[in-house]
């Protein structure tokens, strides 16, 4: 018997309390759902819009189940959960997307294996754990290749690139360092890594898509994406690229989705070599930033796609009404005082997004903004010029 849908007035319990939260739950709202939401954090994006803001760390099994119980559905918005907080979740209350699609997805080696697994096309990898096994790797693979912490990494952190095999122990070294100092990793785990060959790429791209209960699909075709100092810096849609290419990207996150049996919104990110061929780089398992302007572009944000996905609910509209850009707004721009947020919603067409965060570190993503226009090129010249009006002071 097919689950029943869950209908506005059901409590939405969310797992991790930033921006994508924040978005899930004012679409939430909208929709006349209750949001209760758990992290180790306390006025916090998603706190700030929430109906109940629980602190407690997701390694504290009985705060997590006593939460469960109290909501409807458990959802994400940060990936780095554990699996055995999703476990215990589990037993109180459906947790969409499973949790052994974020066992899978958190961990760059078992992601790696279910994706070669499937038959997916990937980047030559292997397993490393010490010193020495990264040396025989690079004897395998060859270099350039990209060193990766095995969990705990986003927005490019836990990597390190070897151009040349004398560089193998410097690196391994840095990548040592950097995972014990990584938030929600044991200081006093073991080191485990995935090498991959480097990939002499066109373009960066990713498919931000929804599956439901019955196992319905909707996409939002393809997004190309820019990133500087690997953190994601603007978004397009539609890609640049031509139409055959997106057709296979989406079939490709398609065939993701149904492996995983995903029930929710996911992201596939994927490389477009310069040879035309596309790689399945990661998988997100939750609203992600490249879609941030389904927000403005579709009838059907992301955001309202998680709920209505999570909730059993039939998929909403997600085609894109018209090209469009979002780029990200990082703490830097604070850097010489408020930015002038009048001076870049002056531009016409730009929407402004902030996060409610208090303290705007360099790096840190603190809002973004997005823009409709005719072309790609138009919206994206909309956003870079509110961007730069923030701190173009008079």
């Amino acid at each position: 018997m097919a689950a029943q849908p869950l209908l506005p007035g059901a409590v939405i319990g969310v797992l991790g309390s930033g921006q994508l939260g924040r978005m899930l739950a004012l679409e939430a709202r909208r929709m006349g759902y209750r949001v209760h939401v758990l992290s180790p954090g306390v006025d916090t994006p998603t706190g700030q819009v929430a109906d109940l803001e629980v602190e407690a760390p997701y390694e504290h099994l009985a705060a997590v189940a006593a939460f469960a119980r109290r909501v409807d559905v458990v959802t994400f918005e940060f990936e780095n959960v554990p699996a055995r907080s999703a476990e215990v979740a589990a037993e109180h209350a459906p947790v969409r997307p499973a949790g052994r699609v974020l066992h899978t997805t958190q961990n760059r080696l078992r992601e790696k294996t279910f994706l070669a697994g499937g038959g997916f096309p990937v980047a030559p990898f292997r397993r490393v754990a010490s010193g020495d096994e990264l040396a025989a790797a690079l004897a395998e693979i060859g270099t350039p290749a990209v060193l990766k912490t095995a969990g705990w990494g986003y927005d490019g952190k836990g990597q390190e690139k070897i151009d040349d095999a004398s560089e193998a122990a410097a690196a391994w070294g840095r990548l040592e360092t950097a995972q014990r100092g990584v938030r929600g990793a044991k200081k006093d785990a073991p080191v485990e890594a995935v090498l991959e060959g480097f990939i002499d790429f066109e373009c960066e791209v990713s498919v931000v898509a929804a599956r439901g209960l019955d196992g319905s699909f909707a996409h939002y075709g393809l997004m190309a994406n820019d990133h500087a100092d690997h953190i994601l810096d603007v978004s397009v849609t539609p890609a640049p690229v031509p139409p055959e290419v997106t057709a296979e990207a989406v079939e490709l996150a398609r065939g993701v989705f149904d492996a995983l049996d995903v029930v929710g919104v996911a992201c596939v990110e994927m490389f477009l070599g310069r040879d035309g061929h596309l790689l399945v780089n990661e998988i997100a398992p939750r609203p992600h930033n490249s879609g941030h302007l389904t927000i403005e572009a579709a009838p059907a944000s992301q955001f309202e796609q998680q709920l209505r996905a999570v909730c059993g609910l039939p998929l909403g509209d997600s085609e894109i009404v018209r090209p469009a850009a979002m780029a990200n707004l990082l703490g830097d721009l604070w850097r010489g005082g408020e930015p002038d947020w009048a001076a870049a919603l002056a531009v016409p067409g730009v929407a402004l997004h902030l996060y409610g965060k208090k303290d705007p570190r360099p790096g840190r993503k603190m809002g973004h903004v997005t823009a409709l226009a005719d072309t790609v090129e138009e919206a994206r010249a909309k956003v870079l010029a509110a961007r730069r009006a923030l701190t173009e002071r008079a």
